[in-house]
């Protein structure tokens, strides 16, 4: 028995969509690098045992990179990125502790006298979203780039 035309293409698009709804929605913090030149991050965030910072993440230009795989867990993050050639940084007045080379630290005081720098992040308050999004641009002058966040879901 033959399927009339119509009745097979509503059951592909049935099928198709029912394959589609069945794929895990993939959900991460994604910082995006829309200058020429690597760009180094830094992200803090509030984690179950308390305040943590990690970086460097190396961000060539024009490329994206994911910092946290899977659902965001707080619904406040920070981020700090600096241009490898020194043309400028994404900055902003939380301050919080980074180190020289790759580096997870616990805590954000005393950063100096546990042998940490201490630099300004930007916060960025993701509405509870479980994807999130950040686009650094040298779209203004090169002492303050702009930062955007979006939502990405």
């Amino acid at each position: 028995m033959r399927l009339p035309i119509s009745l097979a293409l509503y059951a592909g698009v049935v099928l198709g969509t029912l394959g589609i709804s069945s794929m895990a929605a993939h959900a991460d913090f994604r910082v995006c690098n829309a200058t020429q030149n690597v760009v180094g991050v830094a992200i803090g965030y509030r984690a179950k045992t308390g305040w943590v910072t990690e970086g460097w993440w190396h961000i060539d230009g024009s490329t994206c990179k994911t910092l946290l795989e899977g659902p965001l867990s707080s619904r406040f993050y920070y981020l700090y990125a600096e241009d490898a050639q020194g043309g400028g940084r994404w900055a902003g007045n939380v301050n919080m502790c980074v180190a020289e080379k790759e580096f997870r630290i616990e805590g954000v005081q005393e950063c100096f006298s546990r042998g940490y720098q201490r630099v300004g992040f930007q916060e960025y308050d993701t509405g509870e979203q479980t994807s999130w999004m950040v686009q650094l641009s040298d779209d203004a002058p090169s002492e303050n780039p702009t930062v955007t966040g979006t939502n990405s879901q």
